[in-house]
C-alpha cells in the first residue's frame, strides 16, 4: 500500500535532489500585476530553487497581502529585487552569468523542450495581457514557447512560469545516473 511521505521524509528527499542540482536559476517578472499570479510564481520559484527574482515594470511585489495567500511565505525563500527597469534587470542577469530566455510566443521562438536550459538561465515572463515588452524581447538572448495542442492560445502566467522552471530542472536532472 502506498503511503504519503511524512514531513521528515519529504525534507530528506528534497535534500537529495538539491544536492544533485548545480545549475543556477533566476527569473525576471515583467509587469505581472495579479497578486495571485505573483504568489504562485514565487511558490514555484522556491520549490525549484530559484536564486534571484527581478520584479520589473509595474509587477506586484510578493508583500501584497493577496500574493501572500498563494505564496504561503515562500517569498522569504527567494531573493528578489523590487521595481527595477526591465533592461536593468536583463543587464544584471547577464552580468551575473545567466542566459536570459523569454518565455513568449514570437516568430523565432523555439519550443521550450528543444531549448538548452541545462545551464545557468534567467527565465522571463511578462504581463498577463501583453506578455513580454518589445524592449525585453530585444534584450533577451532568445525566446522559447510552450507547445500546446488544445484550443486555448496561452497559459496563465503563473502556470507558464512553473512549466518553464520544471523543464529547466528536468533537463538538468535527466543527465543524472539512475539510482
Amino acid at each position: 500500500m502506498r503511503k504519503q511521505l511524512r514531513p521528515t521524509d519529504v525534507k530528506r528527499l528534497n535534500r537529495t535532489w538539491r544536492r544533485s542540482t548545480g545549475n543556477r536559476l533566476s527569473m525576471i517578472i515583467e509587469s505581472v500585476t495579479g497578486p495571485f499570479n505573483i504568489g504562485s510564481i514565487f511558490r514555484s520559484a522556491a520549490a525549484f530553487g530559484v536564486d534571484q527574482i527581478w520584479l520589473a515594470g509595474n509587477a506586484t511585489p510578493p508583500t501584497n497581502p493577496k500574493a501572500g495567500k498563494t505564496a504561503l511565505g515562500t517569498d522569504r525563500l527567494v531573493a528578489w529585487k523590487d521595481a527595477v527597469p526591465v533592461l536593468d534587470a536583463v543587464r544584471e542577469a547577464k552580468d551575473d552569468g545567466y542566459t536570459v530566455i523569454a518565455i513568449e510566443l514570437t516568430g523565432e521562438a523555439q519550443p521550450l523542450h528543444r531549448t538548452n536550459l541545462d545551464r545557468d538561465v534567467c527565465l522571463v515572463v511578462g504581463s498577463e495581457d501583453h506578455g513580454c515588452s518589445p524592449a525585453l524581447l530585444d534584450a533577451a538572448d532568445l525566446a522559447a514557447y510552450i507547445p500546446q495542442v488544445g484550443k486555448v492560445g496561452s497559459f496563465n502566467v503563473g502556470v507558464a512560469a512553473a512549466i518553464a522552471l520544471s523543464e529547466a530542472r528536468r533537463q538538468e536532472w535527466s543527465k543524472l545516473p539512475e539510482s
